[in-house]
């Protein structure tokens, strides 16, 4: 990682190692001498940490009781010597050298070892260099194989925080398109003039990735949050458009004719809307002060969103609205004739 130029200071919680003293008993000789493993154990203890505290003797002080802890000085413990030269007692009399029945080295060990679901976990932390996000750095360790057998990954902190935010992300932007949907519906009493006014949140969008490509900032929580702005501003700037466009052919107006006038009429609010937003967002665009590396993305969505949507949607909402309104009455017309509807008004008239 630290050769990667997306990630900065990449550190992790093994870094920390503490000598630990290692005995390995050679049982061989051990079982020939008639020394067990406890033996060992018993004497290392006793010589390293002392006798339990049931076991300790004790010097009786008056009314105060003393317990007496025999062990090995501290630089006799810190002495790689020392310890081979531990009296293990023998079960045939006599003493054995610990050395002389086990190999005693001191190794290093991680200072901690945290588990989880049983599975031992080592944390990984990095920040990111500009222009990177936490996602880059998950999909570079996704699609690294260098890891041995048996190794995953989970992500935790930051990291996790940015899933959990795209998965609700995703959620509310389905209910929220499903509700304004459902409204629209009632509203316009078709189905197809909503789709026609949900057409400019695809617009917005496409604003969005191209000031990302234009300006090298990433998909982060900042863009997620100026995305669902963008979607109450694109969705009214085509409720104006469709509303006046129904309008003029309630009152008899030419479909195409319907929908090229709706976008001269409201072609200066919505210009002004945008303007006005976006002048408003320039500020924060700068990403100067405390806090702006995170509203300048923000601003710079919103800005590339609006700019895109309101471009595009004076041109492509009206079209889209005559293709949609003549494949409405088609569709209508086709059911009408499969249940009979035109001979019952017929006969009723």
């Amino acid at each position: 990682m630290r050769a990667e130029p997306m990630f900065v200071a990449p550190g992790s919680d093994m870094a920390a190692l503490r000598p630990a003293l290692s005995i390995v008993p050679d049982r061989d000789r051990a079982q020939d001498l008639g020394i067990t493993s406890a033996d060992l154990v018993q004497t290392v203890r006793l010589s390293t940490m002392g006798a339990s505290d049931a076991d300790l003797p004790s010097f009786q002080d008056g009314s105060r009781r003393v317990p007496i802890r025999a062990r090995l000085a501290r630089e006799a413990r810190d002495d790689m010597d020392a310890i081979k030269r531990l009296a293990v007692p023998a079960s045939g009399g006599g003493t054995i050298l610990l050395g002389a029945v086990a190999q005693i080295e001191s190794t290093p060990q991680t200072a901690s070892i945290r588990r989880e679901n049983q599975l031992r976990q080592i944390e990984i932390g990095t920040d990111m260099a500009p222009g990177f996000a936490p996602g880059d750095g998950i999909a570079w360790l996704e699609a690294y194989d260098g890891f041995p057998p048996g190794v995953g990954l989970s992500t935790t902190g930051d990291s996790e925080n940015q899933g959990d935010t795209f998965t609700a992300f995703g959620t509310a932007m389905g209910a929220g398109i499903t509700l304004v949907l459902i409204v629209l519906i009632l509203l316009f009493g078709s189905v197809f003039a909503p789709i026609t006014v949900l057409a400019a949140l695809p617009l917005s969008i496409l604003g969005v990735g191209l000031a990302q490509w234009g300006f090298g900032f990433p998909l982060s929580l900042p863009v997620v949050i100026g995305i669902l702005m963008l979607m109450g501003i694109a969705t009214k700037n085509s409720i104006m458009l469709v509303d006046v466009a129904l309008t003029h052919e309630a009152e008899g107006m030419d479909r195409t004719k319907a929908a090229i006038e709706a976008a001269v009429l409201r072609v200066r609010p919505i210009i002004m809307t945008t303007i006005a937003m976006s002048a408003g967002m320039v500020p924060s665009a700068l990403g100067k002060g405390m806090g702006g590396e995170f509203r300048a993305p923000l601003a710079m969505a919103v800005i590339g969103g609006l700019l895109t949507s309101t471009a595009l949607s004076l041109f492509v909402i009206p079209a889209l609205h005559c293709i949609m309104s003549d494949a409405s009455d088609r569709i209508g017309g086709f059911l009408r004739r499969r249940l009979g509807l035109n001979q019952a008004e017929d006969a009723a008239a």
